[in-house]
C-alpha cells in the first residue's frame, strides 16, 4: 500500500470509528418526561360519590405518622417501634402521590431523598445507613439471611431502618437499629424501592382466567425465546396473587395492611402485632389502626370511623392509570420494536377487567405493560428471597405503565437509567436472554425509537 492509500484508509477507519462511537453514543434514555404529572388522579368512569370516597382516601393516603398521634403535622398515631417512613405519600410521590420514590431529578418535584431527614425527626437518634443518600431512591432493607452463634437460616424479611429511640413521643423506648454495615460486609442485604399503585383497582378487576389467558396465548412464543413465566398463588385458595415484587400479596387491603405494619410500624386490622415491640416501646394498645376508632384509639384524629388501611386500599382501587404521551413517529416505531425483539411477552400490553364493583370499571381494556406471571431473571438481578411461590431470583413482570416519569428502575433502584435497566435482563439463567440477544442487534436508530417509547408510557 503506497503513503496515499494508507492515509485515506486511516482517516476512513477514524471517520468511521467516529460515526460509529457518535451512533451508539446517541443511544440514550430521553429522562423523565414532562413537567406536569400524567397519573395521580380518580379513574374517570368513577360516579361522584366514589369520587368523592377518592379524595376522602387520598387525604389519608397523604396522613403523617408519629408515635402518639399528638405532634402538630404529624396526626396519625402508631409510628415505630421500626419504621421506613412516616407516611404513605413520602414514598409513593413520583410523578405524584401514589407513585414511586421521589429524587433529586423530578421534573414535577424534585427533592432529596425523605428518609435521609428522618433518621433524627422529633429527636430520634438514628444513624442514615450508606445505602440511604439524598440522590437516591427510597428503600426498605430485606436481609437473605439471619446470621446467630448456631449458623444461618433463610430470612427474606423487612428490618426497619429507623426506630422511635429518643424521639419525643417514644415514651423512653430503648431499641438499636439494625447493624446494617455488619450484614452488608455479610452480603445479606438486599433493597425494594416503592411500587406505584396508580390504576391497581382495574388489576383486582382482573380474573384469574383473564390473565392465565394471556399467558397462555403466547405459551408457543415465548417457548421459542426461552421465556417461561407462572404465576404466585396464595396457600390457601390457589388464587393467583399479584401485588409486590414477587406478587407476593392478594389483594389491595393485604397490600396496604402489610405496607402500614412493615414500612410505618403501624398494627392494623389485617397485620395486627407490634413488629420488634417489647417493653416501654409497644406505646399504643393493638391494633393501632381499626375501624370505628374511638378518641382513646386515635388521639389524632378522634372522628375517624373508617380504618387507614382501608382508605389506604381504597385510593389504590379507585386512582387512573397513567396518561400516556401523544405518539410521534419515533414512539410508534418503538412500540413495534418492542414487539419485534419480544419485549411483549411479557410486558403484555392490554388486559381486560371482569365484572367490577366500581362504576365503569367491568370488562374494560387497560394498558399496563405486564402479564403480572413471575419470570426467572438470572443471578445478576436475583435477590436470593423466596417469597410464596417467587424463588431467588423471580420477580413479577413490572408493569410499565407509567414508566416514562419515573427515576429509578429494577426492584432496588440500582439505576435510573432505562438502557442499563434493560441490559440488566441478561444473565445467567435469565429468561430474558433471547429478548436481549434480539435488542443487541437493533440498530442505534432502533434502540433510540425505543426508548422514547417506553418514555412515553
Amino acid at each position: 500500500m503506497n503513503q496515499r492509500c494508507f492515509v485515506s484508509a486511516v482517516v476512513c477507519l477514524g471517520l468511521l470509528t467516529t460515526i460509529t462511537a457518535g451512533r451508539l453514543e446517541a443511544q440514550q434514555d430521553p429522562g423523565p418526561r414532562g413537567t406536569q404529572s400524567a397519573a395521580g388522579s380518580f379513574y374517570s368512569g368513577l360516579s361522584p360519590n366514589e369520587q368523592s370516597d377518592f379524595a376522602e382516601a387520598l387525604k389519608t393516603f397523604m396522613e403523617v405518622d408519629s408515635v402518639s398521634g399528638t405532634i402538630k403535622g404529624e396526626d396519625g398515631a402508631g409510628l415505630g417501634p421500626t419504621f421506613n417512613g412516616n407516611g404513605c405519600a413520602q414514598c409513593h410521590a413520583q410523578p405524584a402521590i401514589g407513585g414511586s420514590s421521589p429524587g433529586l431529578k423530578s421534573p414535577q418535584n424534585p427533592i432529596p431523598n425523605p428518609q435521609v431527614a428522618l433518621a433524627t425527626l422529633d429527636g430520634a437518634t438514628n444513624t442514615v445507613p450508606p445505602f440511604i443518600t439524598p440522590d437516591g431512591p427510597v428503600r426498605e432493607a430485606r436481609f437473605v439471611f439471619t446470621v446467630t452463634q448456631k449458623g444461618a437460616s433463610p430470612d427474606g424479611g423487612v428490618h426497619g431502618l429507623y426506630t422511635i429511640t429518643g424521639r419525643t413521643d417514644s415514651n423512653g423506648c430503648v431499641l438499636a437499629q439494625p447493624d446494617f454495615a455488619r450484614e452488608l460486609g455479610r452480603h445479606n442485604v438486599i433493597f425494594r424501592i416503592p411500587t406505584p399503585v396508580f390504576g391497581l383497582g382495574l388489576l383486582e378487576a382482573t380474573s384469574d382466567a383473564a390473565l392465565q389467558a394471556n399467558l397462555g396465548a403466547t405459551r408457543e412464543q415465548r417457548f421459542r425465546m426461552g421465556i417461561r413465566g407462572r404465576f404466585n398463588t396464595n396457600g390457601n385458595d390457589g388464587t393467583i396473587t399479584r401485588f409486590g415484587w414477587k406478587a407476593q400479596n392478594k389483594s389491595l387491603l393485604i397490600f396496604s395492611g402489610e405496607a402500614y405494619n412493615v414500612e410505618q410500624g403501624v398494627s392494623n386490622e389485617v397485620f395486627t402485632n407490634e413488629r420488634s415491640a417489647d417493653g416501654l416501646c409497644a406505646v399504643n394498645g393493638i391494633p393501632e389502626d381499626l375501624a370505628g376508632a374511638t378518641a382513646a384509639d386515635s388521639p389524632g384524629d378522634p372522628g375517624e370511623t373508617t380504618a387507614d388501611v382501608i382508605r389506604f386500599a381504597t385510593f389504590a382501587r379507585l386512582s387512573a392509570p397513567p396518561t400516556p404521551a401523544a405518539p410521534t413517529d419515533s414512539t410508534l416505531n418503538g412500540a413495534k420494536v418492542f414487539d419485534r425483539v419480544g419485549c411483549s411477552l411479557c410486558h403484555s400490553a392490554t388486559l381486560t377487567t371482569g365484572k367490577a364493583r366500581y362504576t365503569g370499571m367491568s370488562n374494560v381494556a387497560y394498558h399496563p405493560y405486564s402479564d403480572f406471571a413471575l419470570h426467572h431473571m438470572g443471578w445478576g438481578l436475583a435477590d436470593r428471597v423466596t417469597q410464596g411461590a417467587a424463588g431467588p431470583d423471580e420477580f413479577r413482570t413490572a408493569p410499565l405503565w407509567g414508566v416514562g416519569q419515573r427515576l429509578f428502575f429494577l426492584h432496588d433502584g440500582r439505576s435510573s437509567d432505562l438502557l442499563q435497566a434493560i441490559r440488566a435482563h441478561e444473565g445467567r439463567e435469565s429468561e430474558a436472554n433471547g429478548v436481549i440477544s434480539k435488542f443487541k442487534a437493533l440498530s442505534s436508530t432502533q434502540v433510540q425509537d425505543l426508548l422514547n417509547f417506553l418514555r412515553s408510557l
